[in-house]
């Protein structure tokens, strides 16, 4: 058998072992951009980072009528009652925490709400909104 032949055939021997820890980790980020690796064997127990659907999307739940039931209105009437005061970026987060779409902590998030405000002032300043 020759050298490198051995040698592949040890590093081939030695991925597949380590391949199941390798699978388990993943990389993500947390709220504020730094890249953390989990590894999916530990989650549970080492879990400290929390990890939110993206303001945008927040926003765009209520938009489209996914937080009704929460009494949250949708389209033109979520818009109207953004507008006069009535309806509030707090209300859509508490509305999709109360939906299981946001964990409570969200709420305690000042840059989140921030977010979610800038994108609810964004569908009120748009027109013609069809997504």
């Amino acid at each position: 058998m020759k050298f490198s032949t051995l040698i592949d055939s040890i590093l081939i021997v030695g991925s597949i072992a380590l391949l199941p820890g390798i699978g388990g980790s993943q990389i993500t980020t947390n709220n504020s951009g730094e890249p953390i690796a989990i590894n999916s064997n530990n989650l549970l127990t080492h879990f400290t980072n929390v990890s939110y659907l993206k303001p945008f999307d927040a926003a765009f739940l209520a938009y489209q009528g996914n937080l009704k039931v929460q009494g949250i209105p949708s389209g033109s009437a979520l818009v109207s009652q953004y507008r006069t005061g009535s309806l509030t970026a707090q209300d859509v987060v508490k509305a999709a925490v109360n939906a299981k779409k946001l964990p409570a902590q969200a709420l305690n998030d000042i840059g989140y709400l921030n977010a979610v405000e800038w994108q609810l002032t964004s569908f009120s300043n748009t027109n013609n909104l069809s997504y």
